[in-house]
């Protein structure tokens, strides 16, 4: 999953122009249109400005993943043309590990040069007094895939392996996977003796350490992630026995994730009881858990009353809002994490 979507000569997001919207493979919140980032901005601006009363100095906004600066660009060109005190105040950083994706996002945010500083890791930043936010980030990093032995009652791990000019799923031998009980779900003995032969979940350790990185770096502020995905137990019900690893090409979903490799997208949902665990066990509070619906929706309550200063409503803000707040859209399969210090 790592070299189909990050190799850096063929991975699907090295690509010179990985497809976004209605003509690409998928849509994202960001594709629908600059609403969802200037939402994002007044909240930031709003955390920003209770920061800002205690902590005189630079506040900093870190975006992890920012693909290819589109969002980026609408959250700074709000606070540009809305919070010009805070715009001045701000540092905006970028983790970004692609070079090539690092100049794609330079030349899109070439405007905001003077505001904009990149690194290749999240532990290049150092302590931060601010928002480390992620946008469809997670849902993207490797994942181990696990099958269920009935008979047994133990988990598996299922490897990749390369027969007949095409990858295929093969069962891995226990000794191939010697870290595997580590990193297993923590199960309650009653759903255990009742999971049928060769159910399949995922775990994604990539996603944990992330989390547990940002969390570690901050100082005082918040910790945010939007992105498809499940709380804990959610995983386990009977509509989920093939697991969430999915494939999407021309806004097809698909099951087949070995099939066309580096082109095609490939997401499996994020556990965000793991992000929560993960999160409070380095301190910090957890604020928020909700759909990106009712996310949205709080915050359009908020900036609709008069004195907000959000700007001017229009007919395009409702339809953008309508698609990014619909449970059959982008409403309900998306979830936002807020967890602060």
């Amino acid at each position: 999953m790592e070299l189909a979507l990050y190799c850096p000569d063929h991975g699907f997001y090295e690509r010179e122009k990985y497809s976004v919207g209605r003509h690409g493979d998928f849509y994202t919140s960001v594709s629908v249109g600059p609403l969802f980032g200037q939402m994002l901005a007044f909240q930031f601006a709003t955390w920003m400005e209770t920061e800002s009363q205690t902590q005189p100095s630079k506040i900093n906004l870190i975006e992890s993943g920012a693909h290819d600066g589109k969002l980026a660009g609408d959250i700074l060109r709000w606070f540009q043309n809305r919070r010009p005190q805070l715009f001045a105040q701000m540092e905006y950083w970028i983790v970004e590990p692609s070079p090539r994706r690092q100049a794609w996002q330079r030349q899109r945010l070439a405007e905001f040069s003077d505001r904009v500083r990149w690194v290749s890791a999240l532990e290049d930043l150092g302590k931060v007094n601010g928002v480390i936010f992620s946008n469809e980030l997670l849902d993207a990093f490797p994942v181990r895939r696990l099958g269920w032995d009935a008979a047994n009652k133990n988990w598996f791990e299922w490897g990749v392996s390369w027969a007949g000019e095409k990858f295929s799923w093969a069962r891995m031998r226990p000794t191939e996977t010697p870290d595997l009980k580590l990193q297993l779900p923590n199960l309650p003995a009653e759903l255990l003796a009742v999971l049928p032969e060769g159910f399949t979940t995922e775990i994604c350790p990539a996603a944990a350490n992330w989390w547990r990185t940002a969390a570690g770096l901050l100082a005082r502020g918040k910790l945010l992630t939007l992105d498809y995905g499940l709380a804990a137990e959610e995983f386990f019900q009977p509509g989920r026995a093939a697991g969430t690893l999915r494939s999407y090409r021309r806004h097809q979903a698909g099951a087949d994730v070995l099939a066309n490799a580096g082109a095609q997208d490939i997401t499996a949902h994020v556990n965000f009881s793991g992000l929560q665990s993960v999160g409070e066990a380095a301190g910090l509070k957890t604020e928020t858990f909700v759909s990106q619906a009712k996310f949205l929706t709080d915050l359009a309550g908020r900036l609709w009353q008069p004195q907000s200063g959000f700007g001017e409503w229009t007919p395009s803000l409702t339809r953008q809002l309508q698609t990014l707040t619909h449970p059959e859209h982008l409403g309900r399969p998306f979830r936002v994490l807020v967890q602060s210090r």
